[in-house]
């Protein structure tokens, strides 16, 4: 019957909106005609359809159900899309039918046709309405499921609570989708029926993805924590990795009470190699922040930026961004102020552009501001870019760091904290020899003097910055790749920016004077198994030698001028816990002021004259342990690598 009655609904639905609406209409006056004989028989026991009576009260309800639809705009729903809204606005319309047909009676007076109809045949007349909908509504959406079988897609969703059920209520909207059903931990929903469709267990999700055909997986937790939604799509890749996983967004960011299709985005590579978040210490995150003028260095980067947006909420009475960048700065001061009237926050933000690299630049802007808290993010941080461009990246880490340490020391600021990275550990790049040269500036003005509390907070990647590798796959998987990795052993460390950010501030209020305080990680990371992860995250496969059939290639490249293989966190053995179970304080060598100044003079003087085989020279004399392709070309530069080495030999202390 619904095959026979497919080709119609189909022509149906695509004809003029007019003449839909006049067959609806047609449709339920026949039904409200029908309803007058139902009524009759409920009222008198009766059937008789074409007696005088039933003819006159028929002749009074179809004018009055006209009347009563017209004045309540009853057809201006779309019929096929019937739901609650609609069948309460049938609801009313039948009360007010009601009504207008008890008065018509009690006046008329009518032989043979009782009063008590006008309240048996609105209730008969409404419950056809309503079957009447929901019948052409099924009859339409099958129609057009058929119609697209060949293209369907079929859906599992993974939770049968609430937002399980709006999502596939939404669905039968969407001709492309089909639920097949739902999978939930939950063992006392096993083997039920939700809305028609089968609910499995979780133990069951590797047979019901094989036997059924899945297609999309829509997980409908909000409520679930990251380490759940990577078990979920770990189980999944190594099930299928051909099905594409989506998910519903967290409960903090669905706003409405109603959950669609819309809702659902794709699984970000951040929610599966980031951690579970531990709530932040109130006392560490607001310390050196709420009621303060904070400063920010570099806060249109990826760091700087993510810091501003904490360190905002904590309510300082000043945020002052420092940015080189016209557009970054724009870009995150704009940013801010919609925060600031979004969310009620008064504090003062204060865009200043600016280079602390330029030692009269950097002491104007603290000492104009005097802030009590510095985060120095200001940094060049892409390895290779660097490595080609020496001066302008040892000019920038370095010598920016040189300068806002001082400053700040003028200014009266009590709490430094430079923000470094994992490449300052026994470095083989550029970027990561002038990191470890800012950690010894800070140590060594940290030891110099009593006011000024130093910090450097030390981690490996962020996730989805400006370096990392992430937005590079995610372009040359949306183009069809390849995706080129360094090489298949390389390694790294990963963290999400607002896990970063945030623990960089707690970091800095643990801090008392110069150490080198450790992010804990987690677990480190090899490339390519990251790559393959945002394959099949996309709905793709790898297309290598076990399956040649494959949609994208991951290529390895080699590693690039200054790369490492694996990063490191520690370049001595010794570290130790501290009150938060993220954050590692280390015991590293340190260079004592009166010996690091006359090598960091040395080192800009080079910098001022372009020399870039005296630079690199300087460079490693400060930082013995870096091992790089360049090496100095003169006598008098060997034998000041040799001076410089004994004097850090001579210079060792513990923090």
């Amino acid at each position: 019957m619904e095959r026979r009655l497919q080709p119609f609904l189909l022509r149906l639905v695509s004809s003029p909106r007019a003449l839909r609406r006049g067959l609806v209409i047609a449709l339920d006056m026949s039904v409200c005609f029908v309803a007058v004989w139902v009524a009759y028989w409920l009222r008198l026991g009766e059937w008789d359809l074409l007696t005088r009576p039933v003819l006159i009260f028929a002749a009074i309800a179809l004018p009055t159900w006209a009347l009563v639809s017209a004045s309540t705009r009853t057809y201006r729903t779309v019929t096929r899309f019937s739901g609650r809204h609609t069948i309460f606005g049938l609801m009313r319309s039948c009360v007010i039918m009601s009504v207008t047909l008890a008065v018509v009676l009690l006046i008329a007076r009518i032989h043979n046709v009782p009063r008590t109809l006008s309240v048996i045949h609105p209730l008969v007349f409404f419950l056809g309405l309503v079957g009447e909908r929901l019948l052409i509504g099924q009859l339409i959406a099958e129609a057009l499921r058929d119609g697209h079988r060949a293209t369907h897609k079929r859906i599992l969703i993974f939770g049968a609570g609430a937002s399980g059920q709006q999502l596939a209520a939404s669905m039968d909207r969407e001709p492309d989708l089909k639920v097949v059903g739902y999978i939930d931990h939950n063992v006392a929903l096993r083997d039920n029926v939700l809305d028609g469709k089968p609910i499995w267990h979780v133990s069951d999700l590797e047979l019901v993805l094989a036997i059924e055909r899945i297609d999309e997986v829509f997980i409908a937790i909000p409520s679930a924590k990251r380490s759940v939604r990577r078990a979920i799509v770990d189980r999944i890749r190594h099930c299928n990795g051909r099905v594409r996983v989506r998910v519903l967004p967290t409960l903090s960011q669905i706003a409405s009470g109603r959950v669609s299709v819309s809702d659902l985005r794709e699984v970000e590579i951040e929610e599966l190699l980031g951690r579970d978040e531990i709530p932040a210490h109130p006392d560490l995150v607001g310390r050196d922040v709420t009621g303060k003028r904070v400063l920010v260095t570099g806060a249109g980067g990826s760091i700087g930026s993510e810091l501003c947006r904490q360190i905002l909420r904590q309510r300082p009475s000043m945020l002052v961004l420092a940015e080189a960048s016209e557009h970054a700065l724009y870009a995150i001061e704009i940013e801010l102020r919609e925060i600031q009237s979004a969310e009620n926050l008064g504090a003062g933000l204060c865009p200043e552009l600016v280079n602390v690299a330029d030692g009269e630049q950097c002491q104007r802007l603290l000492l104009r501001y005097r802030p009590d808290s510095v985060y120095h993010a200001a940094a060049y941080k892409h390895v290779p870019l660097v490595e080609i461009n020496p001066i302008a990246g040892i000019r920038n880490n370095v010598i920016s760091t040189w300068n806002t340490c001082l400053a700040a020391e003028r200014a009266g600021s009590s709490k430094f904290i430079l923000i470094s990275s994992d490449k300052a550990v026994r470095p083989t790049n550029i970027m990561g020899a002038s990191k470890r040269v800012c950690e010894l500036i800070v140590q060594a003005r940290a030891a110099a003097q009593p006011t000024t509390h130093y910090s450097s907070v030390r981690f490996g990647n962020v996730l989805g910055s400006s370096g990392s590798v992430v937005p590079r796959f995610r372009r040359q998987i949306a183009v069809g790749g390849p995706v080129t990795i360094t090489h298949r052993e390389a390694t790294r460390y990963f963290m999400t920016v607002t896990e970063a950010a945030q623990l960089v501030i707690q970091a800095g209020a643990l801090a008392d004077q110069g150490e080198v305080l450790l992010l804990d990680m987690g677990e480190p990371v090899k490339i390519i198994e990251l790559a393959r992860l945002m394959i099949e995250l996309s709905g793709l496969t790898v297309l290598d030698q076990d399956n040649p059939d494959g949609d994208i290639a991951i290529e390895e490249i080699g590693l690039r001028p200054g790369e490492k293989l694996i990063e490191e966190l520690l370049i001595d053995a010794k570290s130790e816990g501290t009150a938060h179970p993220r954050i590692i304080k280390a015991s590293e060598r340190l260079i004592e002021w009166a010996l690091l100044e006359p090598l960091l003079q040395r080192l800009r003087a080079f910098l001022e004259t372009g020399d870039r085989t005296a630079v690199i020279g300087a460079l490693k004399i400060l930082v013995p342990e870096y091992q790089s392709e360049f090496a100095p070309a003169a006598n008098e530069d060997r034998e000041q690598r040799a001076m410089g080495l004994r004097l850090v030999g001579d210079a060792r202390a513990t923090i």
